[in-house]
């Protein structure tokens, strides 16, 4: 028998294999890996096809003077309890459906209700003075971990259950459950990579969009009533394009201060305590193992 031992491995040496210089590092299996953050409430088909068509219906309420002769008995506050008529029916179903479907369980549930309290006892720590509002920020946050359907309810309960605290109800209040529906849905919707500052950073972005977005949504749905006709008002005999220049004429002077106030707002939350937050939801997600 020869004395020299048979390196391990057949390497012709004693020591185990070694990477060639430059080739990149083995991988073990408990490495881990940075991957996707994925919604913690899934959207399943049938909760997908509910979703569109709140969500549709939301964009027909908000801009359908565009495409209709407006009645003269319709007004503003005559059109509220329509909307809010459609718009309730939908979101009971969504949640009826997700919940059927086993993709919203009874510790969702409960998130939901967590959320939309601290969401409606934080609105009115901004006042809404040169668009200061705080209520949009969990909103986002909401949406970014637990999905778009999560975040399409959940701004809508939060405006829904502000406006009882406060007492600011009034025709004004489906549109603004609507429009911040919206904010929750689009954050629920953003691509999943990106994770640390770029997802920070993204979900600003989306905040500062937003918030231009909703302002202009909200005053729409009150301008052809507010304004009247003539001039730079409202004109049914128009087509859309000519009253879409009217509006933006009309809103870049009197809205648009009112919508970078609230951007600003949100992009300071968000930067500054959107981290934090994101971690603490994304751990209570994982601790209550939703689904």
């Amino acid at each position: 028998m020869s004395a020299t031992a048979v390196a391990p491995h057949g390497t012709g040496s004693g020591r185990p294999d070694r990477p060639e210089p430059g080739a990149p590092p083995p991988s073990h299996p408990g490495t881990i890996r940075p991957r996707a953050a994925a919604a913690v409430v899934p959207l399943g088909a049938a909760s997908a096809i509910m979703l569109v068509t709140a969500a549709v219906a939301g964009v027909v309420a908000f801009t359908w003077p565009l495409f209709l002769r407006p009645d003269a008995a319709l007004s503003y506050t005559s059109l509220a309890p329509i909307v809010i008529g459609a718009i309730l029916p939908l979101l009971i179903a969504l949640v009826l459906v997700q919940i059927s479907n086993g993709q919203l369980d009874i510790k969702a549930l409960a998130m939901l209700g967590v959320l939309t309290a601290l969401g409606a006892f934080a609105r009115p720590l901004g006042a809404g003075t040169a668009g200061v509002e705080t209520v949009f920020f969990l909103v986002i946050l909401a949406g970014r971990v637990f999905g778009p359907g999560f975040g399409f309810v959940l701004g809508n309960t939060t405006l829904f259950a502000s406006a009882l605290i406060t007492g600011y109800v009034g025709p004004w209040l489906p549109y603004q459950m609507l429009a911040t529906g919206f904010v929750g849905l689009g954050s629920g919707l953003l691509p999943r990579r990106p994770r640390g500052a770029g997802e920070i950073a993204l979900l600003a972005v989306h905040g500062a969009v937003w918030s231009f977005v909703f302002g202009i949504a909200m005053d729409f749905a009150y301008w052809p009533f507010a304004v009247g006709q003539g001039g730079a008002g409202f004109d049914p005999a128009a087509g859309p394009l000519e009253n879409l220049r009217r509006f933006f004429v009309v809103n870049l002077v009197t809205g648009m201060g009112w919508n970078a106030g609230r951007a600003i707002t949100n992009i300071v939350l968000v930067v500054v305590l959107g981290s934090p937050v994101l971690r603490v939801l994304r751990r209570a997600s994982r601790r209550a193992a939703f689904g």
